[in-house]
């Protein structure tokens, strides 16, 4: 900062774009990958007086340090194993780990341990993976190890909700809002079910929908002002509105999904269905409570497979789909579940199952480009799936990272480690 300054300039991200020549965005990310390089190797514990194996014995009189959570991520950016904007994605979506007041030593060396952990798990994985993904994935696991902080960060963004209107001196009118968690996804929800055939959504079937689709397609009005016209609607009809009418013939809402064993113990994290956004438990029993839930189950005797009765998959069997794909699984594709098209595997026509197994969610967009770019997807019963071409190509259609690590059965730092209450 200091030789920025001297150099006329406010901060570190100022020279860096002076001399780059980069975007602000781009240099603030720079001169923040550089700061956390800078920081020491070592960090220090913060408390000299009890060791990791519980006794009040010190060894030295001199500070006790640990290493680095992030030393993985440091070591992979040196080695060029990771880029820039690949350190940053994660080590932001990994944020540093909790320091509970009065923690232990043992405390704090088992959220490091945690960190780290999970750092060398997101460096294997970018290099097969998006940038969104590893950040998306990043968030999650934050939120597996410190269930504490993720209830504490999304009662925050709840509180920082806001709504203003104003009037601009020529006359145009404003109206910002910042969305809590669950006003995002409620929006968010009923923009993509009433927009969705302007925005890549599945294709229809029935006549009906098929004309309204088409409709909506050929109108004039930008995606923008269709979305504004559609909110004005929902604030005029309010709560007395006909679903179908507005919304299609699925209705808008956030649906969650969470792995829960036998007896319906939670096994596992709360993710919503559409963008894999990882929400506190306390959210799901809500949700539960206003609207109830569904039991999915998948496993070998999955009661969901339907074989040759149904020649397209029926509602319950995209909700499976969904709760496993997470969305497109074309690599790199971001389309979330609501937006693909579940895919025979083994063609109907030629004696496919319509059971889970042999099904797989594809945007409408690859769906396509599936059936006309002679490419095929195989799997073994049970398998991986796997995109073979003509020519002799072959890609491997990974899951959603952030849905890998998310039934991945990964667990915060024992109770041991943590502060009594």
């Amino acid at each position: 900062m200091a030789f920025a300054q001297s150099n006329g300039h406010r901060s570190a991200a100022s020279l860096i774009q002076d001399i780059t020549g980069t975007s602000r965005a781009d240099a603030t990310r720079q001169s923040r990958v550089g700061e956390s390089l800078l920081e020491p190797e070592e960090a220090p514990f913060a408390d000299d007086e009890l060791l990791a194996d519980g006794s009040d014995t010190c060894a030295s009189d001199a500070p006790r340090t640990s290493a680095r959570w992030d030393g993985p991520l440091r070591t992979a950016l040196f080695g060029r194993v990771i880029s820039q904007q690949q350190h940053d994605a994660i080590l932001r979506g990994l944020d540093e780990p909790p320091t509970p007041e009065g923690a232990s030593d043992a405390v704090l060396l088992g959220f490091r341990e945690a960190w780290s952990g999970a750092a060398e798990q997101l460096v294997a994985a970018a290099a097969h993976r998006t940038l969104e993904e590893l950040r998306a994935a990043a968030r999650t696991i934050r939120d597996q190890l410190d269930p504490d902080g993720a209830e504490a960060r999304f009662l925050e963004r709840h509180a920082a909700r806001s709504f203003r209107m104003w009037t601009e001196p020529d006359g145009r009118h404003r109206a910002p809002a910042v969305l809590d968690d669950d006003g995002y996804l409620w929006l968010s929800t009923i923009r993509d079910a009433a927009l969705r055939p302007r925005r890549g959504g599945p294709r229809f079937v029935d006549a009906d929908e098929q004309r309204r689709a088409q409709e909506l397609a050929d109108d004039s009005r930008t995606n923008d002002q269709l979305a504004y016209d559609l909110v004005m609607d929902l604030l005029r009809a309010g709560s007395l509105a006909d679903a179908e009418t507005v919304f299609g013939t699925r209705q808008a809402g956030v649906r969650l999904v969470q792995p829960v064993d036998a007896s319906g113990q939670a096994t596992g994290p709360v993710l919503t269905e559409d963008g894999l956004q990882a929400m506190p438990d306390s959210y799901a029993e809500q949700r539960i409570c206003d609207s109830g839930s569904t039991r999915v189950t998948v496993d070998c005797c999955n009661p969901l497979d339907v074989g040759r009765e149904h020649r397209l998959f029926t509602p319950k069997q995209r909700i499976a789909l969904a709760i496993r794909d997470g969305g497109c699984r074309w690599k790199a594709c971001d389309r979330p579940a609501s937006y693909c098209e579940a895919h025979h595997i083994d063609p109907y026509s030629e004696g496919g199952r319509t059971d889970i197994d042999r099904g797989i969610l594809l945007c409408r967009f690859h769906h396509m480009q599936l059936h006309h770019g002679q490419w095929r997807i195989t799997s073994d019963r049970k398998g991986e799936f796997i995109l073979r071409h003509r020519s002799g190509e072959e890609r491997e259609l990974r899951p959603r990272l952030a849905l890998a690590y998310a039934w991945a059965g990964i667990e915060p730092p024992p109770k041991r480690f943590r502060p009594a209450a």
